[in-house]
Order: C-alpha cells, then structure tokens, then sequence
C-alpha cells in the first residue's frame, strides 16, 4: 500500500475545493465505465490471427480429428504449453472450455453431488459447509458460492497472502471449512502474491475436514506488469511433499491471453481428482471445443510463446496503470485520505479509503457518469465492515478516459473524506 498520512490543513477550504470540482466533473457529462477487468480492443487485436486458424490441418498431434467427438482431457499440446504456466504436469492439467469459473463452478456442483476424494460423504449431506474467503477478494467466488447456500468466512489479507495463523485456527478445528478461494499470484484487486511460505502452510497445514480443498485461482499466472516476473512455489507439488495430494484444486485459462470469450479453461489437480472430475464431466460432455484449443497451440507454439504474447500484453497495460498511479498520487497524496496498491502484475488496484465511505463515493462517481465496481463487491456477501475498499480496473478504457475517470474517482474520494473527518 501507499500511504498518504500527511497533516490536512485547511479541511474546510478543502472540502469547498472538492465541491467545486465535483460540479465541474458533472457538468462534463461524460460515461465512463471501470467495473470489470476486460482486455481493451487493443488486446484482443494481438490475437486477431487465432481467427484465420487452425491452418492447414484438423489433426492434433495425436491425430485426434478436432472436427469430431471425443478428447475430454483436451489436446495434448496445448497441456504441455500450459503446464509450465500454471505449474500443473501435462498428464494432470485439463484444457476444457473457454472459461475456468465453468470449471470451479463444476468442482463445487460435483462435490455437492458426488464424494470427493476422500470425503466421508457428499456435501450435499453435510449439516453446513463453508469455504473461507481471503479479502478483499474476488466477488465471482463469492457469488459462486452463495448460489449453492455455501457460508462464506472472511479472513484478512497480508502482503504475503491471507492471515495463515487466522486460516489455520478455523480449518483445525471446524470439520464443515471445505475450502478457501485463491488468487495466488496478482490477487484481484490487491495485487498481493502468495510467498513461499505462505504456500507451504496452506499445503501442510492440518484440516479437521478429510475432503479440505484449496480452489486455486491462478487467473494472473502470466500477467506481468514490471520487469520483475513474480514467481510463486507450486502448490501441487507442496501439497504432494506434504501428503496432501489431493489437497490442491488448480484453475486457469487463456481469457486474458487470447480472446476473453473465446478462451480455454484448465483444471490440475491429482490423478485422483482428475480421475473424479473426468467421469463427471463425461456425463455432461463428450468432449470440449478441440478446434479451438487446436488453434490456441498453433497460435502460441509453446510456452515462450505465451511469455512473448504476454510481454505484447504488457506494452499495453504498463502505461495505464502507471497513469493510475500518478494521478492517484497527484490527487490524492499527502492527503491522508486514501492508500492503494503498487501491483506487479494482475488487472487491478485495490483503493482504500482511511475514513471510509467507498458507497458513498461510488454512488458520486456513478452519478457524474464514472460506473465502478459496488463498494463491498470484494467481500463476502457485498459487506466490506469498514466501507472502505474500492476496486480499480484501469485495463479497458483509453488512457484519456482513464485519466478522466480516475481523476473523477479521487475528486469524490476527496469530496466524501474531507465531509466525514469535519463531521466528527
């Protein structure tokens, strides 16, 4: 986080300064939309060329038809390009449809309705089940989850990842914690990544639930925004070591790589847990959209093939969320009304207001044309207790909008802070 913990000053001349910018910002009347994290056009055109593919051939390398039934594990090539993406061996990592919430969405129905390997009984038939949530979090997960009546249990967010001494107290003592949702690397909206550490205890730590999942969210796996290319330990492989095998649910896909509706999705896991949701899956499908996983390997060639597209991807963003910052900066700093994260990589930037009030902001900014993420989307149940996280995703609009919608946004953050601290 940046902190802006500077002396305020003249809080009533300030706030009349916010007043007036705020009219000014109405009376522009411009729409602008910074609610979800979708790849601009500009992206999607470095992806153009999937649409003349696949080129010459039908064949896998396998010579497997694409054109016809069959191959519910996916394409063999297109496992091996991602499984050092997303730290899954090829035998174990499936490529699927073109979502990977289709595929977590089918983890949770599956254990719902089937045992897991190595539950005592399906979930269904448990007297409550709960998954913990590190927030903020993802609202997706959330929702997720409370469509199948699962009770959501927050637990705090570090800079290394989510409290483990919380995590830990609450999986060793209470059988119906099923689960926790992850994003490891690049966390939507922190931007946190997990440490080593981190991922050691989550993978040995004791569970009172046989069946405990980790749903390991892994979106941003090659989304890198800075020279630095954060690396995290592979989980699987912790899990493994610490005789958990099963442990680990691993989740990914090409959405923010190729075409975000028109992607595939992965799953890796255990044999065990591929062998279960194989024969899930098989009753639902007899096969996913091998064309399209064809020409996603022909497009991307191999794993340094994904690195370059992504390194294209980066030209891109780098300059948006660098404007974010520096216009959060030159709004907001010494302020002491806000602090925000520096991501390394990912889509987002979590906003944090000191003195709260992220509804009442967000409804200004809505009503001066600037539409963002519902102020408690990233915790459980849309309630943030302090009110004070706001999600920015600074990918889709142009940076002149960008600069106009993030400055918009700091004049209502300076608008709202400033009332409230002379309120007191």
């Amino acid at each position: 986080m940046t902190t802006t913990d500077a002396p305020l000053g003249d809080l009533t001349g300030r706030r009349a300064q916010a007043i007036e910018d705020y009219r000014t910002l109405k009376a522009q009347g411009r729409v602008l939309d910074l609610t979800r994290g979708k790849p601009a056009p500009e992206q999607l055109d470095l992806a153009q060329d999937l649409l003349s593919l696949p080129a010459g051939r039908w064949t896998a390398a396998d010579g497997t038809d694409c054109r016809n039934y069959g191959g519910l594990k996916g394409l063999p090539e297109l496992r091996e390009i991602f499984a050092p993406v997303f730290q899954v061996p090829a035998e174990r990592l499936l490529a699927a449809g073109n979502s990977s919430l289709e595929l977590m969405h089918d983890c949770v129905v599956h254990a719902l309705l089937s045992k897991v390997p190595g539950a005592v009984r399906r979930w269904a038939d448990e007297t409550r089940v709960a998954f913990l949530c590190p927030v903020p979090g993802y609202d997706r997960h959330f929702a997720l989850s409370e469509r199948f009546g699962i009770d959501l249990v927050p637990v705090p967010m570090s800079d290394e990842g989510p409290d483990l001494e919380v995590v830990e107290r609450l999986v060793a003592d209470d059988p119906t914690i099923k689960g926790i949702w992850c994003v490891p690397k690049y966390s939507n909206p922190s931007g946190v990544s997990y440490s080593d550490q981190v991922v050691e205890r989550l993978a040995a730590m004791p569970t009172a639930a046989p069946d405990f999942r980790i749903l390991w969210d892994n979106a941003y796996a090659a989304h890198h925004l800075t020279d630095e290319e954060v690396e995290i330990l592979d989980l699987l492989g912790a899990c493994e070591a610490h005789g958990h095998a099963d442990r680990a649910l691993v989740f990914g896909s090409t959405s923010k790589i190729t075409f975000a509706g028109a992607g595939v999705g992965f799953f890796g896991a255990s044999q065990a847990n591929v062998d279960w949701l194989l024969a899930k899956s098989g009753k639902r499908s007899i096969g996913p959209d091998k064309v399209n996983q064809l020409r996603h390997a022909q497009f991307l060639r191999d794993t340094d093939g994904v690195r370059t597209h992504m390194k294209a991807h980066r030209a891109l963003l780098q300059p948006k969320f660098e404007l974010v910052l520096d216009v959060l900066e030159q709004e907001l700093g010494g302020t002491g009304l806000a602090r925000w994260t520096t991501p390394k990589g990912g889509y987002f930037i979590s906003l944090e207001l000191v003195h709260g009030g992220a509804s009442e902001v967000v409804r200004l900014a809505s009503e001066a044309g600037t539409a963002l993420t519902p102020a408690g989307a990233t915790h459980p149940y849309g309630d943030d207790p302090h009110d004070a996280t706001i999600r920015i995703a600074p990918s889709f609009p142009s940076l002149t909008d960008l600069r106009h919608a993030v400055t918009g946004l700091a004049t209502c953050v300076r608008l709202v802070g400033y009332e409230r601290q002379l309120s007191r």
